[in-house]
């Protein structure tokens, strides 16, 4: 008997011929049962989409169809694996049923659905053409080319957006490098917002810069100070004739001659590369890129400011920016921060002596 012989074993009797034959017949005979089973499954509703998969299933493993029956078995479970939302499992099916029969329309058309679902773009693309190529008359698949290629020009912009920030944002990155810049963070952003430093054409940095007046705490924001630019040249703009007063100066100690600038020392944070990238992706199209962490943190030192005493360092109006903010103890918040004092007022003494804090 055929199912006593040993797996591998051809038949040598006609008897055996005929058992062979018998449980093929059997088995194409089962498949093609569980597959029109499958079908009244689907037909039933979602319910019932379990159980046509089941019946694809099986009818598959009993082995016992064509090539193109069994591309027909996996297209369908593809079918139905799509419509249950199992997209993964419905790529798979489909790409089987591709690889039995080429000319299956319909798997590739369930492959281009479930990348699509994905976002899977560029194979939801390639399923949609191909299948487009084998049947040009397609309106389904002519549909879904132009659906998937609009999404895919939207998404393909957008990459373009988030590369070009990202490398803007990187080019800052070592630009601060090279000028021996140390990043902190983040002080007075509810004054500035998100206003960052650029890089001209020229590879000149051009910094927002705040002025803060410490009696009062009332600011004043440069959005471009050029590195290269003394502070002679903006307080000159900031206190020239046609500049408005300061309106709670009342006394007019603030004046062109009797302002001085300092910045504070022994105090903040310098953080790691890792994060001042992600401060310069904030508000772009890279605000959500996930930067590739350090194994430890080792750029991140300072002092916080219940550890030392406030410490202010006198700017010289003649210097430039850039010598300002590379000197050893200046920590730049985000952006550059200056104190702006007035020797004629009470203030200056309280302030020179270190008994002010920042609030």
């Amino acid at each position: 008997m055929a199912l006593l012989m040993e797996k591998g074993s051809k038949p040598t009797t006609d008897s055996e011929v005929s058992d062979l034959e018998g449980i093929a017949a059997l088995k194409q005979s089962t498949a093609v049962e569980l597959k029109e089973q499958g079908n009244q499954y689907v037909k039933m509703g979602k319910k019932h989409y379990s159980e046509a998969i089941n019946c694809y299933t099986r009818a598959i493993n009993q082995q016992a169809l064509t090539d193109s029956e069994t591309s027909l078995l996996y297209s369908n479970r593809s079918h139905v694996n799509l419509l249950l939302g199992n997209y993964r499992r419905a790529i798979t099916d489909a790409e089987e049923a591709i690889k039995l029969c080429p000319s299956n329309v319909k798997a590739f058309y369930r492959a281009a659905k479930a990348s699509l679902s994905l976002n899977l773009l560029s194979e939801a693309k390639y399923f949609a053409e191909k299948g487009l190529e084998l049947d040009s008359s397609n309106v389904e698949l002519e549909k879904l080319v132009r659906q998937i290629s609009a999404l895919k020009m939207e998404q393909d912009k957008q990459q373009a957006e988030i590369n070009k920030a990202l490398a803007v944002a990187k080019d800052l990155v070592s630009a601060f490098g090279d000028r021996g810049l140390k990043m902190g963070k983040a002080m007075y952003r509810e004054l500035t917002g998100l206003k960052k430093p650029v890089l001209d054409k020229n590879k000149i940095m051009h910094w927002p810069v705040l002025f803060l007046y410490a009696e009062v705490m009332y600011s004043n924001f440069i959005e471009d100070f050029c590195e290269m630019d003394t502070f002679s040249m903006h307080l000159d703009m900031m206190y020239s004739e046609s500049s408005p007063p300061l309106p709670w100066d009342t006394e007019n100690n603030y004046t062109r001659e009797e302002i001085e600038l300092y910045y504070e020392v022994g105090s903040g944070v310098c953080l790691p590369e890792t994060k001042v990238l992600q401060y310069l992706l904030e508000g772009t199209a890279g605000a959500n890129i996930e930067c590739e962490k350090e194994e430890k943190d080792t750029s991140e030192h300072g002092f916080s400011r219940g550890d030392a005493i406030t410490k202010w360092v006198k700017v010289h109006e003649t210097r430039k920016l850039l010598d300002v903010i590379q000197e050893p103890g200046f920590i730049i918040s985000e952006i550059p921060v200056f104190y702006v004092v007035s020797k004629r007022s009470s203030f200056y003494e309280k302030f020179k002596a270190g008994k002010w804090r920042l609030p």
